[in-house]
């Protein structure tokens, strides 16, 4: 029970995604399946919605937003600072910090993981890899919505006795973008509320948040 509690918050966000991912899937089966009937088509199964490119296209859209919104926040972060904001290190500390203060080759502890001790290249990939994994799944997740999302659109051109359409030009056109822009502006904005909301905001007892009593100016990190 005490290791499940050490890893309530990650055991619990798993759970409402695998929960939200399952429900999408049925609720996008039905409505699937209601566009097929009124075309006079056969119903589709589970097994078959799923693995179609329509409902790739919808998951990789909507994966593909998020970890752009991640990579932008993480990198943003790095180099600019946002007085008052929990979600920025305090001003004057905007860079990559020093080895003494990342705690990484001669500096660090017995504890500390194996490539932050070990030095070159490999610390210098590891000291980097949270932005580069969100990075990499944000592209992956990318080229599988273009991907699903021009073969769905072929299907489309297909019914109405059109000529299909090269993955080049779907990228290049404004169906794809209009799409992908609609999911980008939201987890901007999301991004940029909570940077400025939690300045002057407060919950109390959450990581996100500054203590309930910590003056508008000052950012978690100062308040320590």
């Amino acid at each position: 029970m005490r290791r499940i509690a050490d890893h309530g918050l990650s055991l619990l966000f798993l759970g409402l995604f695998l929960a939200a991912i399952a429900g999408q899937a049925v609720v996008g089966l039905a409505n699937e399946n209601e566009e097929l009937v009124r075309h006079g088509r056969p119903p589709v199964g589970l097994g078959e919605f799923v693995t179609s490119s329509s409902f790739l296209v919808d998951v990789a859209e909507n994966w593909q937003s998020e970890f752009l919104q991640f990579f932008l926040f993480i990198l943003a972060t790095v180099w600019l600072v946002q007085r008052g904001s929990p979600e920025s290190k305090k001003p004057g500390d905007a860079g990559p910090g020093d080895d003494r203060s990342q705690l990484v080759g001669r500096h660090a502890s017995a504890d500390s993981p194996r490539w932050a001790r070990i030095g070159g290249w490999r610390t210098a990939v590891y000291g980097n890899s949270l932005l580069l994994v969100m990075g990499a799944v944000f592209l992956l997740s990318w080229l599988a919505q273009s991907l699903a999302g021009v073969v769905v659109a072929n299907e489309e051109a297909a019914e109405h006795g059109e000529a299909p359409i090269a993955w080049i030009d779907y990228v290049t056109g404004p169906e794809f973008w209009n799409r992908t822009l609609q999911n980008w502006q939201s987890e901007l904005l999301a991004v940029g509320c909570m940077v400025a909301f939690s300045i002057y905001l407060r919950q109390r007892g959450s990581a996100e948040s500054k203590p309930v009593g910590a003056p508008h100016a000052e950012s978690s990190i100062e308040s320590e």
